[in-house]
């Protein structure tokens, strides 16, 4: 099975680049299911579900998010609707959405980190449960491990390998070169990148940032412009075992 998965899709910019790309993608390497993490698509920050069913349209089949999920309050009723949109599992109990989906026959999982974010519950221990819950040794899964600290998702992508079929990085919006594929046969990257405007700051735009480091006061930060482009990884898996057998790094430019 293979399995295209889109780093962090920022504002339209991001949108309009998955509408270009993906479908191209899907067509050119035959893929399965394609996976975005939505959290900043809607205006740089959160999600809506008219920009949800944009990227949905676009070719995307499941929405994972991350610690803007609230931002837009509008999406909260739509998370535990039919449209596939995952928040992150290790939230704290009882809030709106679910952590993981099942998309065919392959189960979409996302996390939130703790290091340098908010205190949430223990990612490790959340995938602990869920494994346990599920049972079986040769699924397909996906996780989308939404964290800031390269160690942490490191540590995670280690400690679920062999028991998982890849753990992709997103969070930072840049992408990282240390793609493989771990002993056990879990595929690892620690940040795909992102979807947006070359001209930015990880997706923003870049005086509103530079204005933000250089008064240290609070103001918008808008969303950055220039050429369209997309970070995604492509996975392949062995249907029968779930392990996976090849992870690459797909960048695409608009144009």
């Amino acid at each position: 099975m293979r399995i295209l998965v889109v780093g962090d899709v920022i504002g339209r910019p991001g949108r309009r680049a998955v509408r270009h790309i993906v479908p191209e993608l899907r067509s050119e390497y035959s893929i399965d299911l394609v996976i975005a993490n939505a959290e900043n698509a809607a205006g740089g920050v959160g999600l809506t579900s008219e920009t949800a069913k944009e990227l949905l349209n676009g070719g995307v089949d499941v929405l994972t998010t991350g610690n803007h999920i609230w931002h837009k309050k509008e999406i909260i009723p739509y998370l535990d609707s039919e449209l596939p949109i995952v928040r992150p599992l290790n939230f704290p109990p009882g809030l709106p959405g679910r952590g993981y989906l099942e998309a065919g026959n392959v189960i979409v999982v996302n996390l939130v980190g703790r290091t340098f974010m908010a205190a949430n519950d223990c990612p490790f221990r959340a995938m602990d449960k869920l494994l346990s819950d599920i049972g079986g040794t040769k699924r397909i899964i996906i996780v989308d491990f939404h964290a800031e600290a390269t160690s942490e998702k490191g540590a995670l992508s280690y400690y679920l390998d062999g028991r998982v079929s890849a753990v992709v990085g997103t969070h930072t919006h840049v992408g990282t070169v240390d793609t493989r594929v771990l002993p056990g046969g879990t595929a690892r990257v620690t940040d795909i990148g992102m979807a947006g405007g070359t001209e930015s700051i990880i997706g923003d735009d870049i005086d509103t940032v530079l204005k933000r480091f250089l008064t240290q006061m609070p103001h918008a930060i808008l969303v950055g412009k220039g050429n369209l482009f997309l970070n995604s990884v492509l996975i392949d898996i062995d249907e029968n075992t779930g392990k996976a057998m090849n992870i690459k790094r797909v960048d695409r430019k608009v144009g």
